[in-house]
């Protein structure tokens, strides 16, 4: 692998989430297409890509600060589930699947905010 990024477990993480999160919003209706699908789709596509883009060639403090919106990234997909699952679009079951997911990549983040110090 050529790039640091791609050997952080959180990174390949946020990955599974967003390839979850893009297949689950193809069930949601059609009306929801440029909202809560574009923004859900959005906010999860976000937490890899500001991983990947604060790992390579910055300082810690500039990588901390990618990470951190990384995990108001990861926040805003958590809003959206409750959104989803309000609206009725998704089950009980697909909520816990990705709000776990979430809180582990929350935790993943946390840590390695912490380790940077």
């Amino acid at each position: 692998m050529a790039f640091k990024f791609e050997k952080l477990k959180v990174w390949q993480k946020a990955l599974d989430l967003a390839d979850g999160i893009d297949k689950m919003t193809k069930n949601f209706p059609r009306e929801e297409v440029y909202v809560l699908t574009s923004q859900m789709k959005r906010a999860a596509d976000s937490i890899s890509m500001n991983i990947a883009e604060g790992s390579t060639g910055q300082s810690n403090p500039e990588f901390k600060k990618f990470l951190r919106y990384s995990l108001r990234s990861d926040i805003e997909v958590v809003n959206c589930l409750h959104l989803a699952i309000r609206r009725g679009y998704i089950t009980e079951d697909i909520f816990k699947k990705h709000y776990q997911a979430c809180e582990e990549i929350l935790i993943m983040i946390s840590a390695l905010i912490k380790s940077l110090d």
